[in-house]
């Protein structure tokens, strides 16, 4: 378990004298600027905040409201109650004018025409399959044995042709090439080759020596310059201003974490102000002022006004329901004098027992057992 472990990591490096020379007044500095920018920065999120709660959230919703209103719900209105039954009514037409015909005139017309066809095509193909085997098979036998023949007769002029053609070419045109490759070509492309080889190794020392020099004189001109320059000069100039980077970004962090407190606190004393010089007295009154006067006047005006109008409501109630009854009996009535009477339904004998003589519990008779 102990060779699993991540290697603990190393301890942080001590810091120079240069280091801790420029880090605490490039802090004090850096604080000073930041702690109002930060403040800023602060009161623009508290502003955002409110003016999203209280302005932006609210007109979102009225605009996503007025947005259904006017594009939504229209259209679903007409998808629904317009291109919904047009749909279906073009798609009842189009079965009944369209695909009811075709599937008539394929089952009935095309179907019969079709088999037709097909028999004229099986009955063409058994012609043309006797033609093929009692005409067209002999003829084209007859024509390949007259061509193995004529073929035979080619090949044996065409064997004693090639035989003196390749004895001439050979006699007048290879032997004489061999002896000319042999004891003319050869010797001269050699001779060509010893000189070629003579010429590029000469030219290579050349190269070699010219690339020798201009390497020492670019090393010696430039290289050893810019090496210096960088060592004794660029690196200790890279490494002051990557310092002073660092101190400078962990400097602002630093200040903006102290501005961010220091905010923090300033906005609770304001809201603590706020609160004494505002709020409190806002509560106070609420409390003490409107609460009361708010029962005196519910005790005294909305309840009586509330049990009078739930008695209206009552009232209308029951005169809607004794007005709805009163209809409905003199409907019953009229049915009654134009149809008559309605006729009673006939009693079932459902072979079940009467109410005294049913099964009861506790006991292991029935009905049909007792005596």
């Amino acid at each position: 378990m102990d060779l699993q472990k991540p290697p603990p990591p190393p301890p942080p490096r001590p810091d120079g004298c240069l280091v801790v020379a420029i880090r605490l007044p490039l802090r004090i500095v850096v604080l000073v600027l930041v702690v109002p920018v930060r403040m800023a920065w602060d009161a623009l999120v508290v502003a955002g905040r409110l003016l999203r709660d209280i302005v932006l959230r609210p007109l979102g919703r009225a605009l996503l409201w007025v947005g259904k209103a006017l594009f939504v719900w229209p259209l679903v209105a007409l998808w629904r109650y317009v291109l919904v039954p047009v749909g279906r009514a073009l798609a009842w037409l189009c079965e009944v004018l369209v695909v009811v015909p075709a599937v008539w005139c394929h089952r009935y017309v095309l179907t019969p025409v079709g088999h037709a066809v097909a028999w004229l095509a099986r009955a063409a193909g058994a012609g043309l399959a006797w033609v093929y085997a009692r005409v067209l098979c002999p003829i084209g036998h007859a024509l390949a044995w007259l061509a193995a023949g004529a073929g035979a007769v080619l090949a044996a002029l065409g064997t004693g042709v090639y035989t003196a053609v390749a004895w001439l070419a050979r006699h007048l045109v290879a032997v004489p090439a061999r002896w000319l490759y042999t004891w003319v070509l050869a010797p001269a492309g050699r001779a060509v080759a010893w000189c070629a080889r003579g010429i590029g190794h000469l030219l290579g020392l050349l190269v070699t020596g010219v690339g020798v020099a201009l390497y020492w004189i670019a090393r010696v001109l430039v290289v050893l310059p810019a090496l210096a320059l960088w060592r004794w000069v660029l690196a200790p100039v890279g490494r002051f201003l990557a310092v002073l980077a660092r101190e400078a970004g962990e400097a602002v962090g630093h200040a903006w974490r102290i501005a961010g407190r220091i905010s923090r606190a300033v906005g609770r004393a304001l809201g603590t102000l706020f609160r004494w010089i505002f709020v409190e007295p806002v509560r106070w009154v609420y409390r003490t002022v409107l609460t009361p006067v708010g029962h005196a006047v519910r005790a005294a005006v909305l309840r009586p006004v509330a049990a009078g109008l739930r008695a209206v409501g009552r009232a209308t109630r029951e005169a809607l329901t004794a007005a709805r009854d009163t209809v409905r009996q003199a409907r019953a009535d009229v049915r009654r004098m134009l149809f008559g009477e309605p006729r009673q339904p006939a009693a079932v004998d459902r072979r079940e027992p009467a109410a005294p003589d049913a099964r009861t519990l506790g006991r292991s008779t029935t009905v049909l057992t007792k005596e």
